[in-house]
């Protein structure tokens, strides 16, 4: 036996579609699963409108700049010359030509980091309580590796951590210039460290 489908009465119509305009759709945050994703938002085209010539001009590439990259860090002789000259300007010009000789000499050559910076500190102190100004501390210029893998490593690590540790407590009230030394005195492998006056 099949059943009979009833249609709504008028009654019942009327009762319905009251019932549908007070209704409001839940706030649910939950997209349902059957919901495409939403189309890609196309990027805006340039104007193809021609620039004033004065706006032309102001815009063109300059062949100077590097083009974008890694960010490569200066070579450290060029930082130390950028540097403001602290000492008197005739010590310094005969400094940096090698005319001056170091009071005393230090050489770091064969020790490790750790060991290194113990003993520039001591030799620091040790010259400036002798009342010395001028010394000399050797680096070497680091050994070259053939091979650096996927990471490279930097060449020289005692060159390049002699000048930060000189800028570095205890040594940064005592230190007043660092320089690379002239060709006479080691060259890239090593440093003046001109000491201020004892007090």
């Amino acid at each position: 036996m099949s059943r009979r489908r009833r249609g709504l009465s008028p009654e019942d119509q009327d009762l319905w579609g009251r019932v549908v305009q007070t209704t409001r759709p839940l706030k649910s945050e939950a997209r349902p699963a059957f919901m495409p994703d939403p189309a890609p938002i196309p990027e805006a085209k340039p104007s193809l409108r021609k620039a004033p010539e004065t706006a032309r001009a102001s815009f063109r590439p300059t062949p100077s700049h590097p083009p974008p990259g890694h960010d490569l860090a200066h070579p450290l002789s060029e930082a130390l010359a950028r540097v403001p000259v602290q000492m008197d300007k005739r010590k310094f010009q005969r400094l940096t030509r090698g005319k001056l000789d170091p009071e005393a000499r230090i050489d770091l050559h064969g020790m490790t980091l750790a060991q290194a910076h113990g003993v520039l500190n001591g030799f620091i102190l040790r010259a400036q309580a002798q009342g010395l100004r001028l010394v000399l501390v050797i680096t070497g210029k680091g050994k070259t590796v053939g091979d650096d893998g996927p990471i490279p490593r930097r060449q020289g690590a005692l060159k390049h951590d002699v000048p930060q540790w000189l800028r570095m407590a205890p040594l940064n009230g005592i230190v007043l210039e660092i320089r690379e030394a002239h060709a006479r005195h080691g060259g890239s492998g090593a440093y003046y460290v001109y000491l201020r006056r004892p007090r």
